[in-house]
């Protein structure tokens, strides 16, 4: 019997018992749409975490100098901790070093953040996380105004009381006004807004816009950090392979800034997105590992069902084994045909789950924060899951089918 032909009955046999194939395949699909749902969910979160949550964060071909690491997704130690706490700040005074260290080409900025209370005659006070920034960080995070202009090199020079805002303070401090030429009272002093920020969306819940930025030498500067202290460095490369050339730059002249000797560690933190991302890479591993692994006990479940119905089926038809035998069927006939209709059988069943777990996927990343993205690596792994199972699962009932003696067979009621 050729292979084709096996494909040919073991569809036939579906569609005549469409409802008992079905529930025979039932735990191969779950098993399988769990997988794909699992694997989805957990990349789309890996991909949301790389490409929108750390590239608000971290601009793209960048790194950040800092007293230490502000983004700490876990795996730290409170020694670790209290030995951040006492190193030495980054001051405006090792900019200059920094920047005359730097490759041709590349752009830094620096700045300070810290929440403060903000006010306007339009709405009523509000804590605002507040920037001060010099005049490369809106080129560094390639951050547009949808509204207005950006700081001025003289006003970055002067230190003018002006500020470019985010949406969601602009909607807070000027419901259905427009905001441009009007004044924000920080901590008394009165800022002009010259901008409204384009949006920068949320993550998980959380607003990227409610912020107000400043030039660094406006007066809010000293609500920000101690006099003289930066909270980072921007160093954005021309290139992502000059990224690694830039950072030993900058570790060369902090180190020695800072009197270090050759068998001593860093005190200050350069900062990447794959640093950042070091710990929720390594959960997204054992996440997808799990999702992997708990779906196997459907897919166990599921191999025990078709087994099972397979002996069935030898049972009922073994007057047609007998008969196809008669007119000279091989064993090898007999075993490719019940193995392909096993294998047929689960395959479809995981096609099913495919389509199932990229259908949950998508309704959970539409009615919840997670977001979900189908990896193709997955559901050929599903499908291919989905055969195995069929092959294991029929291979028992297809030996017996073979090994049945024609002339008992035939005489099988």
């Amino acid at each position: 019997m050729l292979l084709f032909d096996a494909i040919r009955l073991a569809f036939a046999q579906l569609r005549v018992q469409k409802l008992k194939s079905f529930f025979t395949a039932l735990g191969v699909m779950i098993g399988v749409m769990f997988l794909i749902t699992v694997v989805s969910i957990v990349a789309g979160m890996g991909n949301y975490m790389r490409d929108d949550l750390l590239g608000k964060l971290i601009a793209i071909n960048s790194f950040e100098l800092r007293q230490r690491p502000n983004i700490n997704v876990g795996g730290v130690t409170d020694a670790e901790r209290r030995s951040w706490r006492t190193r030495p700040h980054i001051y405006d005074y090792d900019l200059p070093a920094v920047a005359d260290a730097l490759a041709p080409g590349t752009l830094w900025a620096s700045y300070s953040q810290n929440g403060i209370n903000v006010e306007s005659a339009y709405g009523t006070p509000r804590r605002v996380t507040a920037y001060g920034v010099s005049d490369q960080y809106f080129t560094i995070k390639r951050m547009g105004v949808a509204l207005g202009r950006l700081p001025s090199p003289q006003e970055y020079a002067l230190g003018s009381p002006v500020v470019v805002i985010g949406k969601d303070v602009q909607d807070h401090f000027f419901p259905n006004l427009n905001p441009l030429g009007r004044q924000l009272r920080v901590d008394g002093v009165p800022y002009t807004v010259i901008g409204v920020a384009e949006a920068q969306g949320s993550a998980f819940g959380m607003s990227f816009d409610g912020f107000l930025v400043a030039p660094d030498r406006a007066p809010i500067r000293r609500l920000l950090n101690p006099h003289g202290v930066v909270d980072a460095v921007m160093v954005q490369s021309a290139s992502a392979a000059e990224i690694a050339d830039n950072e030993e730059r900058v570790r060369e002249v902090m180190r020695a800034r800072h009197h270090l000797h050759p068998a001593e560690p860093d005190d200050f933190a350069l900062q990447t997105s794959d640093s950042a991302l070091a710990f929720w890479n390594k959960i997204q591993h054992y996440l997808v590992l799990a999702g992997v692994a708990l779906p196997a006990i459907g897919l166990v479940v599921g191999a025990i069902v078709i087994m099972n119905i397979m002996l069935v089926a030898v049972a009922e038809r073994t007057r047609e084994i007998g008969i196809r035998k008669a007119l000279g069927a091989r064993r090898t006939d007999i075993l490719r045909q019940f193995l392909v209709e096993s294998t047929v059988l689960a395959m479809v069943g995981a096609s099913f789950g495919v389509a199932l777990g990229f259908a949950f996927a998508k309704i959970i990343s539409a009615l919840s924060p997670l977001p979900a993205a189908v990896e193709i690596w997955s559901v050929v792994l599903g499908v291919s899951v989905g055969a195995g199972v069929g092959i294991v699962a029929g291979v028992y009932p297809a030996s017996r089918a073979a090994l049945l003696d024609p002339i008992a067979a035939l005489r099988q009621e």
